[in-house]
């Protein structure tokens, strides 16, 4: 196998492309437990994600995990799977057209959207790949985790930099590291809130769940915690609420060890036994709809609420195609491209001719 990809053939009279990619968690291809055992196993088995030694990590692994979670795994994507497939594909594939949209409807034509998953199809080296193809030479990588982490900001550009390694003619590139205080994503949330109020009503409590990670990563240095920390003051300060009328929480625990608190389950569960009725639940760190937010949240836990003696569980969707939230993607990318989309697009015609004489003087020597 060579070392390096072929690269994609090369129109010098095309001018130069501008891609964006925009990269989500990832999803299994099917919500059967034989498509969700290589999805796991990929996504497991990145050091990012699991910080245990490898020897031992191997065999739990490969010895108990991948011999018993894709069955139960596959039954709750089941439960929130659909005819278009993946929730959290079906979502960012469509975030990317409408992405694409605006910078299309604006003249910006030179700027071409694509998608792509840390883990599972279209992966990273894929997406990356269709971009160089279509003739971009600069590429803006937009992991669609709102809140940096190690275990997804960094292990995207882990997988980023390794498909970089087989490539001979390398694009310029730029990645968003977070976008947890941008103006646009905390307006956009504060209006699906309200939007839900206005049609649904408020409850006693807005709980504001974001993924969990081992607490040991916040002591050994990820900002992790403390940028969903002020993601919520921020939606709170743009929603106007007091003290008692929200909670942060954590969810999404995996494993025997501690992890972020308080955990979103319990803290519902003690709620409801403490007489609280009715709660609104958002997840800020989605974007996109997925496993975590339909199955998780919208079933899992507020069956645990109810059965607490809570009333109702409201669970508020994520941003999904909302227009705002499109718009602060927009914005969010042409600021850190504001210089690129600058720069004029280059003449077809101009650049025939510079190719035409470079090949001639190449054949002279």
């Amino acid at each position: 196998m060579p070392r390096f990809l072929p690269e994609p053939k090369h129109d010098h009279s095309t001018p130069p492309a501008i891609g964006i990619l925009l990269i989500n968690l990832g999803t299994p291809a099917a919500a059967t437990a034989k498509a969700v055992k290589p999805y796991l196993k990929q996504f497991l088995s990145d050091p990012r994600v699991v910080e245990i030694p490898r020897a031992a990590w191997w065999l739990i692994l490969n010895g108990i995990i991948l011999n018993t979670r894709p069955k139960a795994s596959a039954e709750k994507y089941a439960k929130v799977w659909n005819t278009e497939g993946s929730p959290l594909r079906v979502h960012t594939e469509k975030q990317a057209k409408l992405v694409q949209g605006f910078f299309s409807h604006a003249g910006q034509t030179q700027v071409l959207v694509d998608y792509a998953m840390r883990y599972g199809k279209p992966g990273i080296d894929e997406g990356l790949r269709r971009l160089k193809e279509r003739g971009c030479t600069r590429i803006l990588t937009l992991p669609l985790y709102p809140q940096y982490a190690a275990s997804t900001t960094a292990s995207t550009f882990d997988a980023i930099a390794d498909s970089f390694r087989r490539m001979r003619n390398l694009p310029e590139l730029r990645m968003v590291r977070s976008f947890h205080d941008d103006a646009g994503y905390i307006r956009a949330l504060a209006a699906s809130v309200q939007k839900h109020w206005e049609v649904n009503g408020r409850a006693e409590k807005l709980v504001m769940s974001f993924h969990g990670v081992p607490r040991f990563t916040r002591d050994k240095g990820d900002p992790y915690f403390f940028e969903c920390q002020e993601t919520a003051r921020l939606l709170v300060e743009q929603l106007g609420l007091k003290p008692e009328q929200y909670v942060v929480t954590f969810q999404s625990r995996f494993g025997k060890a501690e992890w972020l608190k308080p955990y979103t389950q319990a803290t519902l569960e003690k709620m409801a036994k403490d007489g609280v009725k009715t709660v609104d639940v958002i997840c800020p760190g989605f974007v996109a709809d997925c496993l975590e937010t339909l199955e998780e949240i919208a079933i899992e836990v507020r069956s645990a609420f109810i059965a607490n003696g809570g009333k109702a569980l409201n669970y508020i969707p994520c941003l999904n195609e909302r227009h705002d939230f499109i718009n602060a993607l927009v914005n969010l990318c042409s600021r850190h491209m504001q210089d690129w989309l600058a720069q004029p697009v280059p003449d077809a015609a101009a650049l025939k001719a510079i190719a035409a004489r470079a090949n001639s003087l190449g054949a002279k020597n």
